[in-house]
């Protein structure tokens, strides 16, 4: 991780992510000359403990969906109903912003998916899809940091290539390449009588500044008992997940700032209790739906010109369990975002959900490597030629073919 000096510190970008612990060294302004005049960002998101991919998206479509997951099964009738993409998959309804996204063209759901792993540990599962290896333990390298590696000179980032999201930057950008973290501070909780000493200061030496301050901790009292932001599912995670999307988006949007970015969300092992259309999950993804909303919002014109990439170690069983959750499984779902996505497409190559078409009789049955999905993005966006991304980024799969169009 890179030493900061002061005077290097690029001063608005980090007065504009409030809260940060760590900011970057100066970055001079570089562009991609393989991919043109796009001066494109790139973005992935961990959602670490296996997200249930068929709960996410549901294949409402498929006859056998329902009798697999009994009460928690969604449906796009009724009164919390799942947002319909295509006429087969639905939505979670938790997630609108990423709804609005997909009908805009700037989302792409790829279904049944998943690394080459499948024993279903999470540390291991976790290891092989942000290593980039074909199997756990091979390597503490990650593929984005090797990414940047592969950029010919004068195009890839000179000092700090690529931002680390986090108190510990995820492995999937560890490596040669230059990396600094960035995570939101954590303060300790301050006492009961501090907000009330602050208003009688401000009373007497600012009034006006102490009537601001009144309203803005009327506002955090209202949200708390809310459980969370007004307007935002869910608690403290859904309201963490957003405040972390608000702050890189700010660093990664200007323009002596990364391009690429990496970060995890943790969370997603549902084994009791995950709800349906309310419930567990439900606050998970709608907190990952506000964090959308804010990537969007913090890029600004940026949005254009970035991909944002949400990927999970696995999915989960089939099978709702009888604590009414799911258990460690295979096949998933993963996420394209962006104004650089080609969207508006549910790209799956379905295997079906009866007993003979599940793997090892439990799991959605992987379809689609997300190697394939990350090497088609990669390609399209930098230029990255197919042999370097089979032998350097995602080593020993000269087989396994980037995925294309996936970019536009």
């Amino acid at each position: 991780m890179s030493d900061l000096c002061e005077n290097d510190v690029s001063r608005r970008a980090v007065l504009g992510a409030a809260g940060a612990l760590f900011a970057w060294s100066f970055v001079p302004k570089f562009a991609y000359a393989a991919a043109g005049a796009r001066d494109a960002r790139f973005i992935c998101i961990v959602l670490r403990g296996a997200m249930d991919g068929m709960s996410a998206v549901a294949p409402v479509g498929d006859p056998d969906y329902v009798g697999l997951r009994e009460s928690i099964a969604l449906s796009t009738e009724g009164g919390n109903p799942a947002l319909p993409l295509d006429g087969f998959f639905a939505l979670h309804p938790a997630m609108p912003n990423l709804l609005r996204l997909y009908k805009a063209g700037q989302a792409t759901v790829i279904h049944a998916t998943s690394t080459g792993y499948r024993d279903r540990s999470h540390f291991d599962g976790q290891d092989v899809l942000e290593s980039g290896q074909p199997g756990p333990g091979r390597t503490e390298t990650g593929w984005m940091n090797r990414l940047l590696l592969t950029l010919p000179e004068g195009e890839r980032i000179e000092q700090h290539g690529a931002l680390g999201i986090g108190p510990v930057p995820p492995l999937i950008v560890r490596g040669r390449a230059p990396v600094t973290g960035w995570a939101p501070a954590i303060l300790p909780k301050a006492k009961e009588d501090l907000a009330q000493r602050l208003l009688d200061l401000y009373a007497v030496r600012d009034p006006e500044l102490g009537v601001q301050l009144r309203s803005g901790l009327e506002t955090d009292r209202l949200a708390s008992r809310m459980g969370g932001m007004a307007g935002q599912p869910g608690g403290g995670a859904s309201v963490a997940m957003r405040r972390v999307a608000e702050g890189a988006a700010r660093l990664v949007n200007a323009d002596d700032g990364p391009r690429i970015a990496a970060l995890a969300f943790d969370g997603w092992d549902t084994h009791a209790n995950e709800g349906g259309a309310t419930g567990q999950l439900a606050q998970l993804l709608g907190g990952l739906d506000g964090a959308f909303a804010a990537f969007e919002a913090g890029l600004k014109e940026r949005w254009a010109d970035t991909v944002l990439m949400v990927v999970t170690e696995f999915g989960r069983t089939a099978r709702v369990n009888g604590t009414v959750g799911t258990d460690h499984g295979n096949g998933t779902v993963a996420f394209l975002l962006g104004g650089a996505v080609k969207g508006r497409r549910v790209i799956a190559d379905w295997p079906g959900l009866k007993p003979e078409n599940l793997f090892e009789g439990r799991d959605l049955r992987p379809t689609t490597d997300i190697r394939s999905v990350a090497k088609g993005v990669l390609a399209d966006l930098f230029g990255i030629s197919a042999a370097r991304l089979a032998d350097d980024v995602f080593p020993d799969t000269p087989d396994l073919k980037p995925m294309r169009d996936l970019v536009v």
